[in-house]
């Protein structure tokens, strides 16, 4: 059976100028952002954008961010929901199983995923 690798999703809040469209959209889509919504705050010239991101593409967002639209745009960060990856962590290649292998890679652990025999009870 295939495991279901959950992860934690942000909700982004982001107050951006209508030239800062492309920046916003683009560092979304590097970080497997999803926009969710879109609207122009009434009365100004700003628009808000309500998308999710995964929480381990969130760290460094508000910089790169305001980096993609020289500072017009303000981000807010908050949990949102888990979610699925639609990929199985133990087909080699796999987006799980990258994620799974970098955070392995970060964490110092051996670069080969264990077998279910080291856990299962044989007695």
């Amino acid at each position: 059976t295939p495991i279901d690798l959950r992860y934690l999703s942000s909700g982004i809040n982001a107050e951006y100028g209508e030239n800062s469209v492309g920046g916003i959209y683009g560092t979304l889509t590097k970080r497997r952002g999803v926009v969710i919504e879109e609207h122009q705050v009434e009365g100004t010239p700003m628009f808000m954008v309500k998308a999710h991101l995964p929480v381990n593409e969130s760290f460094g967002f508000s910089s790169a961010l305001r980096a993609a639209t020289g500072g017009q745009a303000f981000p807010q960060c908050v949990f949102d929901h888990w979610a699925s990856l639609p990929s199985d962590p133990m087909n080699v290649g796999s987006q799980a199983n990258q994620i799974v292998m970098a955070t392995r890679k970060r964490k110092g652990l051996k670069d080969e995923l264990p077998n279910f025999d080291n856990y299962y009870d044989k007695l």
